[in-house]
C-alpha cells in the first residue's frame, strides 16, 4: 500500500491547520514594574497599531481606578465580567466597543469571583466566551498594581506575560520582585520586556541588560527585549485627547515605536504557546485563579 499523500489531501491538511491556527487567540499579560510606569497607555496603544494590522483585540481590563482603559479611551463601563457571571448580562451585552477592532471587558470584580464558581458555572462561562472564539485574534490583558507580591490569575493562564519598565530603579526592582514570584511560585520562566519613556533606542537596551543581567543570575528565566516607546510629547497630548497616539499622531515617533512594538511581540519567542480561543483561555483563568488568589490584593 503506497503510504504517500496525495498533493490534494496535502493541500487541504495545510488547509485545515492553517484555518485552526487562525482560529488560535493570542494571550498577552501586561505588567508594570511599578505604578504610573504607562502600562495602561501602552495597552491602549499597542491594541491599536495591533488593530491597524487587521487584528480584532480584546482588551480585558484588570483596573479598578480611575486611570483604566475606559478613561484612556474616553469611554465609560456600565457593565463588567461580574455581570455575566451572575447572568445579569450576556457577554456581548457587557463588552465596551473601543476604536477601530478594539473591545473591552472590564474585570476586576469578575477575577475576585472566579475561583468561587461551581463546575456547572465554569462550563457556562467557558461556553460564553467560546462565542468569542473566532471574533478575536489577540487578548490583551491591563494588570492592577497592588505591590511586589501581587500575583495576578490573568497572568498566569496567559501565553506571555510582557513587563513595562523604566530607567528607574524603584522600575527595575520591582520587575525583578514580580519576575522572582512568577518564576518561582508559579513557573513562569519567559518574559518580554519592554523599556517605556526611553531617550533612545540604546539606552533602552541598556536598561534592559541591566535587568537581563540581574535575572540571569540569580533567576531560572529568560528575558527577551521586545522594544521602547520613546519619551514624546505627542504621546502625552494624545493621552489627554483620550485617542491612541497612531489615531492622533501617526506621524509621531511613539507612533513608530508602537508599529514596530505590535511587529516585534508576535515574532518574539512563546514557550507557552496554547492552542485554541478565548474559552480555552477562560479554561485556563478560572483553573489557576485557585492558585493565586491567595495573593491577589486590589
Amino acid at each position: 500500500m503506497n503510504n504517500s499523500m496525495r498533493p490534494d489531501q496535502a493541500a487541504g491538511l495545510r488547509s485545515l491547520m492553517s484555518l485552526q491556527a487562525n482560529n488560535a487567540a493570542r494571550v498577552f499579560t501586561i505588567a508594570g514594574g511599578k505604578p504610573r510606569i504607562g502600562k495602561t497607555s501602552v495597552v491602549v496603544n499597542l491594541a491599536s497599531a495591533l488593530a491597524r494590522n487587521g487584528k480584532r483585540v480584546l482588551l480585558i481590563d484588570e483596573n479598578p481606578c480611575h486611570n483604566n482603559i475606559c478613561t484612556n479611551l474616553g469611554l465609560q463601563a456600565r457593565f463588567d465580567l461580574l455581570h455575566v457571571i451572575n447572568k445579569d448580562k450576556q457577554l456581548n451585552q457587557v463588552l465596551l466597543q473601543g476604536p477601530e477592532n478594539i473591545a473591552i471587558l472590564s474585570a476586576t470584580r469578575g477575577i475576585h469571583a472566579l475561583s468561587k464558581l461551581s463546575p456547572y458555572e465554569q462550563n457556562w462561562l467557558i461556553k460564553s466566551f467560546s462565542e468569542l472564539t473566532e471574533a478575536v485574534d489577540v487578548v490583551l490583558i491591563d494588570t492592577a498594581m497592588s505591590g511586589t507580591t501581587h500575583v495576578l490569575p490573568l497572568g498566569l493562564a496567559s501565553e506571555q506575560i510582557l513587563i513595562v519598565i523604566s530607567g528607574s530603579a524603584a522600575s527595575l526592582t520591582g520587575a525583578y520582585a514580580l519576575i522572582k514570584i512568577m518564576s518561582q511560585e508559579y513557573a513562569k520562566q519567559h518574559f518580554l520586556i519592554l523599556v517605556n519613556k526611553a531617550d533612545s533606542e540604546k539606552k533602552s537596551y541598556m536598561i534592559f541588560q541591566n535587568l537581563y543581567q540581574v535575572a540571569r543570575q540569580y533567576l531560572s528565566v529568560t528575558l527577551e527585549f521586545v522594544g521602547h516607546i520613546q519619551s514624546d510629547e505627542k504621546l502625552r497630548n494624545a493621552n489627554q485627547l483620550c485617542k491612541p497616539v497612531i489615531e492622533a499622531f501617526p506621524a509621531s515617533q511613539a507612533a513608530m515605536c508602537f508599529k514596530q512594538l505590535a511587529h516585534n511581540i508576535f515574532r518574539s519567542s512563546c514557550p507557552d504557546k496554547y492552542d485554541g480561543g478565548i474559552d480555552n483561555f477562560m479554561q485556563r483563568l478560572i483553573r489557576t485563579s485557585h492558585l493565586s488568589m491567595a495573593n491577589f490584593t486590589v
